[in-house]
């Protein structure tokens, strides 16, 4: 099989930080977030990159990338465009925003030819997650069922001071495997506790501190990038009908489908670790004292590429 390519979801705009937070340096170095994700990836074996990317974005991730990391890895760039809809589909009018990240990771099915391991390009999830998720990919085999795994954070790891979140919330059996993931978009700090509002803050559910959340960071077989293609059009269909200006194909949707289904069974790869991420503005001090902290101790060079 072919070596795992990793797949870098980073054509949001960040319109809750203000900007292309993406390529907000955090380091003393000029260092960006993807730049110690990228690090990561290479320690743990990949040795190519695809960027999923808004065209008109491609110069600024190019003058970051390609004489950094891309003098170490294989850097390819592809291009979530709204118009990339199957035969006899049109982008409904009105219609600006992306259609999720299952179409975002469905703009790279050209250019990959093995398993994936996909991730946010604004979020820091720690060496020993590229470690296990390029492990798992490097032996995967379809058998009876497709063969993928998610790295699991706990929520009180993966939360902001500064506001919401948007996490799959996981459920697993007793031996690891993922039973079903649903998509919350408004996870927070409230009263203390950790809780979900679908209401607007109305109401509020609370979540076990350890509860295992998604930060999209998955790994897939070949099939995945074949069964996100045959079920988009019945996704355009009810969206089109139902919420054509915001509906979303997301990745954990179609994987949770598969699970229901039988088809699929998800490994859990448990993470320790704590995520950092800018989702907001004021998120930025936090990261960049936490990223200068692991320097400090060894954890990274001083300076990532040389």
């Amino acid at each position: 099989m072919n070596k795992p390519t990793l797949v870098i979801m980073a054509a949001g705009m960040g319109s809750r930080f203000g900007g292309l937070k993406q390529i907000e340096p955090i380091s003393k170095a000029g260092e960006i977030i993807l730049d110690f994700s990228l690090y990561d990836a290479l320690m743990a074996g990949f040795s190519k990159v695809i960027f999923i990317i808004k065209k008109e974005n491609e110069e600024a991730f190019r003058a970051l990338i390609d004489e950094k990391a891309g003098k170490h890895m294989e850097v390819a760039y592809a291009f979530q465009e709204l118009d990339d809809l199957p035969e006899g589909y049109s982008v409904p009018e009105g219609r600006v925003k992306p259609w999720g990240t299952s179409h975002a990771v469905l703009a790279a099915r050209k250019l990959v030819d093995g398993p994936i391991a996909v991730i946010n390009a604004d979020d820091y999830y720690g060496p020993g997650a590229f470690q296990t998720i390029y492990n798992f990919l490097e032996k995967a085999e379809d058998t009876d069922k497709y063969q993928y795994c998610m790295v699991g954070y706990q929520v009180e790891n993966t939360l902001t001071e500064n506001g919401h979140v948007s996490r799959g919330v996981c459920e697993t059996s007793e031996d690891g495997y993922l039973t079903k993931v649903t998509e919350r978009t408004q996870i927070q700090w409230h009263d203390d506790k950790i809780a979900y509002t679908e209401d607007g803050g109305d109401t509020w559910t609370e979540l076990e501190r350890d509860t295992m959340v998604s930060m999209n960071f998955w790994g897939f077989t070949p099939s995945m990038m074949k069964e996100m293609e045959a079920r988009f059009p019945a996704f355009l269909d009810k969206a089109i009908e139902e919420n054509p200006l915001k509906g979303e194909y997301f990745l954990p949707g179609v994987v949770d489908t598969l699970i229901q289904e039988g088809k699929a069974s998800v490994r859990v790869l448990r993470s320790a670790d704590r995520w950092y991420g800018v989702t907001y503005k004021e998120d930025k001090q936090s990261v960049v004292d936490a990223l200068q902290a692991m320097k400090d101790k060894g954890e990274y060079p001083d300076v990532l590429w040389k």
